[in-house]
């Protein structure tokens, strides 16, 4: 397999990543986008496509999925090259300027860069699966951890198991189109908006949702990939057979920072430690930007991402290019700069 080339890789295709590619392709550097989601958009597109964000300037409200959408037409003209599904499991220098790094991913694909973005949010991560015996089955067909469209739940018969924020909204927003939902949690409690419990609990008075509490997942029910009902049981031994079409375990997100954690990036209890003015780590080429990354007073807000992926790529290109006097200029008097052909 032949190396690629490209003058940035960036590691990690959320919101803050992606931006990254518009900051570098307004200064003519380009870029390849790693990921361990098969996806673009992190936490976004995985946890809450549908819901609203509101402290995304000139957008009063906007949905995960657009904004990643409106992300991904902004760095079209960009032309970067997404390894999706993937983890990037080496780096390694190849000579001691810090301007050429070689990257291995988890598929075997290698990459040359001449520097690099860490946007990988706090690490890879995935769901936290139940222990149930026979889930892997059933997963990507009938049990998913990601909600994308809720038109793919339209008249599905829906267990929503779980007690935190994305259990309870996505039970209310999937009970609009649905045949029907029931929410498994152990506990009479939830761990969501006051808001939205109030409003889950008056529709389980209404009927329209059924609430199973407290009890937990014991087993599953199905043929072939495809469930037929999903079992529970209270911590009294009591057991139930829910008739189901979907289960959706909303248990949390397993974090980890993988390799990462070996690259020597000078780690404070799982973040990197960055110059807030240039957004560069202690090893000189590699950057970090977003909630990875820390520094005094840091705000961990996808606008502070934002102002520190511009701050990496003006960065860079004066460590890349030290001897070219770069002459600022606003978009508005530059406009998008015509890309060359990406790198493969």
């Amino acid at each position: 397999m032949s190396t690629l080339t490209t003058d940035v890789v960036i590691i990690g295709a959320g919101p803050v990543g992606l931006f990254a590619v518009f900051e570098c392709g307004m200064l003519k550097l380009k870029c390849q986008v790693i990921d361990a989601l098969d996806m673009i958009g992190g936490q976004c597109t995985a946890l809450y496509p549908e819901k609203p964000i509101y402290d995304i300037p000139a957008h009063p409200h906007v949905s995960g999925a657009d904004l990643i959408e409106n992300l991904r037409q902004q760095i079209e003209p960009f032309q970067p090259t997404y390894h999706l599904g993937h983890q990037v499991t080496t780096l390694s220098p190849t000579e001691e300027s810090g301007k050429n790094w070689l990257i291995t991913t988890s598929k075997g694909t290698q990459i040359q860069a001449k520097s690099i973005i860490i946007a990988a949010g706090v690490g890879a991560f995935g769901p936290n699966r139940p222990p149930l015996d026979g889930i892997e089955e059933y997963e990507g067909t009938s049990i998913h951890y990601y909600v994308g469209s809720r038109e793919t739940y339209r008249d599905k018969r829906i267990v929503v198991a779980g007690g935190g924020d994305s259990a309870v909204d996505w039970a209310l927003s999937l009970s609009e189109v649905a045949s029907h939902v029931s929410v498994v949690h152990r506990r009479p409690k939830f761990r969501a908006a006051p808001e939205s419990e109030a409003r889950l609990k008056a529709l389980a008075d209404a009927g329209t949702i059924d609430l199973i509490i407290p009890y937990q997942l014991s087993g599953l029910e199905g043929n072939k990939g495809h469930l037929t009902a999903v079992n529970v049981q209270s911590f009294e031994g009591e057991t139930r057979t829910i008739p189901a079409d979907i289960l959706l375990p909303f248990f949390g997100l397993s974090m980890n920072l993988g390799p990462i954690a070996e690259w020597g990036l000078g780690l404070e209890n799982h973040h990197i430690a960055i110059d807030p003015l240039t957004a560069q780590t202690n090893r000189p080429g590699i950057y970090a930007i977003g909630d990875i990354a820390t520094y005094p007073n840091k705000l961990k807000l996808i606008l502070t991402g934002f102002a520190e992926a511009a701050q990496a790529a003006h960065a860079i290109r004066k460590f890349l290019y030290p001897e070219e006097i770069l002459h600022f200029e606003y978009s508005t008097t530059k406009g998008i700069p015509t890309p060359t052909a990406s790198a493969a």
